[in-house]
C-alpha cells in the first residue's frame, strides 16, 4: 500500500474513532443535566478534556518523547483563540441548553447537520476543494438527517431546543475549519488549550451568573465524560484533519450522531422512528464513499518553509544536520522546494491547491 493510501486509511480510522467517542457525549450529558447546570456542565466537560490530555502530555514528555510534534507558533493564535470561543464555549452551551429541552435521540440525530455545515463552510469560506464524491457523501448525510426529522405524529417541529442544536452544529462546523488551520501542530497541545481555556471561561461565566455547582459525584462524572468524549475525540479529530481535510473528516464524523442516537434509545427507551431504517444505510454508504474516494491529477507545490510532524517521503526529501535523525516521525522547520507530480491525494496541509469546478 502506498504512503498516500496508508495516510488516508489512518485518517479515516482517526475520524471514525473521534465520532465514536463523541457519540457518547449527548446521551450521557442528558443524564448529567439532571444534576448539573448546563453552563457548569459545559465548563466541566472541556476542563476534563484539557486536564486529561495535559496529564498525558506531561507523562510522555517525562518519558522522553519530545520533538515528535510541532509546537504552536504566533501565527496560530488567531485561529486557535477563535476555535476556543466558537467551538469550546458557544457551541456546547447551545447544545446543552437545547439538549435540556429536546429528547436525547432527537438531539443526537440533529447533530448530523454538523457534517453539512463543516463541508459548506470549508468550500465557501475556506476555499477547500470539495469534489463530487465528497459532496455526494455530505448530501447523503444531510438527507439522512432530514428523514430522521420527520415524524408521522408531527412531533419533530423546529422547537427552540432544536434550533439551539442546529446553531451548535453551525458553530462546530466553523470550529472544525478553524482547527484545520492549526492541525499541523501537536494535537494534544491544541486539546489542552481548547479544553482548559473553554472550560475555565464557562465556569467563570457560571460563577458570574450565580449558577449552582454540583456535588462531587456528578462533577467527577462530568470531568470523566469530558476527558473521553471531548478530549480523546478532539485529538483523533485533529489527526484526521491533517490527512483528510475539513470536509472529509467532517463527513466521517457524521457517524457520531447515529451512535449517540442508538445509545439514547437504549438508555431512555425511546422507540426509533421508522425513518431510522432508511437513514442508517445512507450514512453508512456515505462513510464508505469517503473511505474509497480517490482523487488524482497533476498538481504543483509552491516553495514553502514550515514546521510539523512528518516522515521522509516524496513530499519531505530534505537533508538533516549530522546530529538530527532522519528515522521515524519527527518535527522541525523544513523547506519544500517547487514540485509538480501526480498521485492520489486529499486536501491535507500539502494539497490545498485550486481545482477546476466540480473536480
Amino acid at each position: 500500500m502506498t504512503a498516500p493510501r496508508v495516510g488516508a486509511a489512518s485518517g479515516a480510522l482517526d475520524g471514525l474513532l473521534a465520532a465514536a467517542l463523541f457519540g457518547l457525549s449527548s446521551p450521557l450529558s442528558k443524564l448529567l443535566l439532571t444534576d448539573v447546570d448546563p453552563i457548569v456542565l459545559a465548563g466541566l466537560l472541556y476542563l476534563g478534556a484539557g486536564a486529561c490530555l495535559g496529564l498525558l502530555a506531561g507523562a510522555l514528555a517525562g518519558a522522553g518523547r519530545r520533538g515528535e510534534e510541532a509546537r504552536l507558533e504566533r501565527g496560530d493564535i488567531p485561529s486557535l483563540v477563535s476555535a476556543i470561543f466558537v467551538g469550546g464555549v458557544a457551541a456546547p452551551l447551545c447544545l446543552l441548553f437545547g439538549l435540556a429541552k429536546t429528547p436525547a435521540a432527537t438531539a443526537s440525530l440533529l447533530l448530523t447537520l454538523e457534517t453539512a455545515a463543516t463541508a459548506g463552510l470549508a468550500a465557501i469560506l475556506f476555499r477547500e476543494a470539495v469534489g463530487r464524491v465528497a459532496w455526494l457523501a455530505v448530501g447523503l448525510v444531510t438527507v439522512g438527517a432530514v428523514l430522521l426529522s420527520i415524524s408521522p405524529a408531527g412531533a419533530w417541529g423546529l422547537s427552540p431546543g432544536s434550533l439551539l442544536i442546529v446553531c451548535a452544529c453551525v458553530l462546530w462546523g466553523l470550529d472544525n475549519n478553524l482547527t484545520r488551520n492549526v492541525s499541523l501542530r501537536n494535537p494534544k497541545t491544541i486539546v489542552i488549550l481548547k479544553g482548559l481555556g473553554a472550560g475555565a471561561f464557562s465556569l467563570l461565566l457560571a460563577l458570574a451568573l450565580g449558577r449552582p455547582f454540583p456535588t462531587v459525584g456528578p462533577a467527577l462524572a462530568s470531568l470523566a465524560l469530558g476527558a473521553v468524549s471531548y478530549g480523546a475525540s478532539i485529538a483523533f479529530f485533529v489527526r484526521s484533519l491533517r490527512k483528510l481535510g475539513s470536509a472529509r473528516t467532517g463527513a466521517l464524523f457524521g457517524a457520531a450522531p447515529f451512535l449517540a442516537a442508538a445509545i439514547s434509545l437504549c438508555i431512555f427507551r425511546e422507540g426509533p422512528p421508522i425513518t431510522t431504517y432508511a437513514a442508517f444505510p445512507l450514512v453508512l454508504f456515505a462513510t464508505w464513499l469517503l473511505m474509497r474516494e480517490r482523487h488524482e491529477h497533476s498538481h504543483g507545490h509552491e516553495p514553502s518553509i514550515h514546521t510539523h510532524r512528518h516522515v521522509h517521503d516524496e513530499h519531505h526529501e530534505h537533508a538533516h544536520a549530522d546530529a538530527e535523525t532522519t528515522e521515524g516521525a519527527h518535527a522541525h522547520a523544513h523547506t519544500h522546494t517547487s514540485l509538480v507530480h501526480t498521485h492520489p491525494h486529499r486536501p491535507d496541509a500539502h494539497h490545498r491547491h485550486p481545482h477546476e469546478t466540480g473536480s
